[in-house]
């Protein structure tokens, strides 16, 4: 393809990017679209927003978690198979998983946190209603947890189904600040942000960004209530989802752990190979989702990696193109649209370069 017509996709990958943006009236908006193979570098945003600033990334948290725990696996500090009872208080964990009866805590692997088959209850979307409804609204990690012990019920034994929970990465999120001796975001930024100079990155409400003069994070809103400054909502998210980024922040990070700079290819592999189906087309490992063909619906050019959050954020990494997409539209109301919008508006553009 000559020079002029790949950049004719390129300008109409950011039109349509535009475009989705001013159409639904939204806030803000970034992205950002990498390949080296086809000479691609766009970081862009739309509305109140600079190219460099910060992002509330939410559920895209999951796979820095789920890296944490990879990483204390190849130093020898636990295994995947280990149960969570090993590591966390007795009292806090007692009675944790009770379904039909029986007691299945102690048969929760911390492999059934990872990949989502712990069939544990979830405590981020009902505890959000009422955060969302009391201004004052203000738990713990462990006090979100224990809230939805009493008043959620596990959905099946663990290993036999899969349930999407942030409950289960809120307890990923307790066993690495036992392992490590330091809170959750101290560990991210030790194994994480300073080993790859991720100097604008932070966790919601608990870090600042190692560069002082890192712009303040981006609005992110639902129903057109700003959520941004609102304290509460950081015991929410934690290790579910904690991470605030920018775009090329986001991208050192996926490009690392693309090229084993971060972990083995061994131990990505083992992270993508142990999965559950999360819908069709969908495959969820350890805080990977992976995107599979399937006739018709799912072509094989959509077959990436990665991980999406509510607020309409992305990051995903599509191997046949070595590319990388990472944005958000910081509203809860593209918790689909934004993976939408990449598939069909980036990846479907891009896939016409030769």
């Amino acid at each position: 393809m000559e020079a002029n017509q790949k950049e004719k996709i390129i300008t109409d990958m950011e039109s349509s990017f535009r475009k989705q943006v001013k159409k639904d009236k939204l806030t803000s908006a970034a992205l950002l679209v990498y390949s080296e193979k086809q000479e691609i570098h766009l970081n862009i945003a739309e509305g109140a927003m600079h190219p460099d600033q910060p992002a509330y990334m939410a559920s895209v948290g999951k796979i820095f978690t789920s890296v944490l725990i990879s990483i204390f696996y190849e130093k020898g500090l636990l295994t995947f198979e280990d149960q969570l009872t090993n590591y966390l208080d007795h009292d806090f964990v007692k009675g944790l998983h009770i379904y039909k009866g029986k007691n299945y805590t102690n048969e929760i692997k911390i492999r059934h946190l990872l990949n989502q088959t712990s069939g544990l209850y979830d405590n981020f979307r009902p505890l959000l209603k009422h955060l969302l409804n009391n201004p004052n609204f203000n738990m713990s990690p462990q006090e979100a947890i224990t809230w939805a012990k009493n008043h959620q019920k596990p959905h099946f034994p663990p290993g036999k189904g899969f349930k999407y929970t942030d409950t289960n990465y809120h307890l990923l999120g307790l066993i690495i600040e036992k392992i490590s001796g330091l809170p959750f975001h101290e560990a991210i930024t030790q194994y994480i942000y300073l080993p790859l100079n991720m100097m604008n990155s932070s966790v919601l409400h608990y870090s600042t960004p190692l560069d002082p003069d890192t712009q303040p994070i981006a609005d992110f809103y639902i129903n057109e209530k700003n959520l941004t400054n609102h304290k509460g909502y950081a015991g929410l998210d934690y290790a579910g989802g904690g991470v605030v980024s920018t775009r090329e922040d986001m991208l050192t990070f996926m490009k690392a752990l693309v090229t084993n700079k971060l972990i083995t290819r061994e131990t990505l592999d083992k992270m993508k190979a142990d999965k559950a189906k999360y819908e069709l087309g969908i495959d969820y490992g350890y805080g990977i989702m992976q995107f599979k063909t399937v006739p018709v619906l799912m072509p094989e050019i959509f077959n990436v990696w990665g991980h999406a959050g509510a607020t309409g954020a992305y990051m995903f990494y599509h191997p046949k193109l070595d590319s990388y997409y990472i944005g958000t539209f910081n509203d809860f109301s593209y918790e689909r649209k934004g993976v939408r919008f990449m598939l069909l508006k980036l990846i479907g553009q891009q896939a016409k370069i030769k």
